[in-house]
């Protein structure tokens, strides 16, 4: 017991050593920590001003670069807005100067193909003029050629008709009656080719249309047709020749009745255009019209579908000297319904150098 008292008590020694020496240890480090603490403190404050003189520096440097960076940015938005701007004003613009070039081009295209119309309607006159040209020196010696025998024939054969009786005599008739026919068709032959001189006067279109729907009324052809006048009174009076526009209100006149039955009607109307300076005359029958194939001929010289009655010169006259006048015919038929000829002419002649003579239908 006591030697393990004593081997209890033996080791004390070191461990009261180990503690002092602990104790020591502390103290002496509570002692640094102590007197190291002024100036840890102070090392700390300086440290805590530096931290802050350096953060606020920081911070002002940081928040300068931050206004330059958005001023260069605003800038460089506002730059890249105005690009845009004129970009946008670009593209309008060369979208405008586009639109202007394709209106340009559909303009010219427009007039190119109004002109290449233009030369076929002029090609397709020439060519009409040139026919007719032609046509007129065939007619014209035709006509001389043919006029003096034919003299000679119908001479021969009154004279043989008035000693002859019975069927000779019929047959003599009808020889003379074609003969008649010969030299109507080469007058008309003469009219279309060489129409005379312009006789201009001041001509009542109310009067002359009522003076010529009085001479046909009674012909035999006219008896079952009706006739009217719907050529207004007060209608001014056109300058013309009077014996040209009767021949070519006869020729309407007996297209038509040609064309109608018996109960159907004629009209003849006339009416003022608006610039005062054209009349229009209408002659419209309510008949059998004319077929759609055949109105481009009508006014072509000799075309006629009533064979063996008349010589198919009537309209062509007519147009001859309708353009004489400064004028215009069109023609409008439908079939079954009716022909509509439409006659244009001007009130007055003031390029026309003609004789001019008084009032004859007045």
């Amino acid at each position: 017991m006591l030697r393990w008292l004593s081997r209890q008590e033996g080791p004390r020694p070191s461990h009261t050593r180990a503690s002092g020496a602990a104790l020591w240890v502390l103290g002496l480090s509570v002692l640094v920590v102590l007197s190291n603490s002024p100036l840890s403190a102070a090392t700390q404050a300086e440290t805590s001003s530096l931290l802050s003189a350096s953060f606020l520096s920081g911070f002002a440097l940081g928040f300068f670069l931050l206004v330059i960076v958005a001023f260069l940015a605003r800038t460089r938005l506002k730059v890249t807005k105005q690009e845009l701007r004129r970009s946008r004003e670009l593209a309008d613009h060369r979208e405008y100067e586009r639109n202007l070039a394709q209106q340009e081009l559909v303009r010219r295209l427009e007039e190119e193909r109004e002109l290449a119309k233009e030369k076929l309607q002029f090609d397709s006159q020439l060519a009409e003029y040139e026919k007719y040209a032609s046509l007129a020196q065939l007619a014209l010696g035709a006509a001389h050629e043919i006029n003096n025998p034919l003299l000679g024939i119908m001479s021969h054969l009154e004279l043989e008709w008035k000693g002859t009786f019975g069927e000779q005599r019929v047959e003599i008739e009808q020889c003379i009656e074609g003969a008649k026919r010969i030299s109507s068709a080469v007058k008309g032959l003469l009219d279309y080719a060489r129409p005379g001189p312009l006789l201009l006067g001041k001509v009542n279109l109310f009067k002359l249309v009522a003076e010529t729907l009085k001479f046909v009324e009674h012909q035999p052809m006219f008896r079952h047709i009706t006739l009217a006048n719907r050529v207004p009174l007060d209608l001014p009076a056109i300058t013309a020749d009077v014996n040209q526009l009767s021949q070519i209100l006869m020729n309407l006149l007996l297209n038509a009745a040609q064309a109608t039955l018996a109960g159907d009607s004629i009209t003849i109307s006339a009416a003022m255009e608006q610039s005062a300076r054209i009349i229009e005359l209408r002659v419209r029958d309510s008949g059998s019209g004319i077929p759609a194939d055949i109105l481009p001929h009508v006014f072509e010289p000799f075309f006629t579908t009533k064979r063996g009655k008349g010589t198919g010169l009537g309209l062509s006259i007519s147009q001859s000297y309708i353009r004489s006048h400064g004028g215009d015919i069109q023609l409008e038929s439908t079939t079954g319904d009716g022909t509509s000829v439409r006659v244009t002419l001007p009130v007055h002649q003031p390029s026309k150098t003609a004789t001019e003579y008084q009032e004859v239908i007045a």
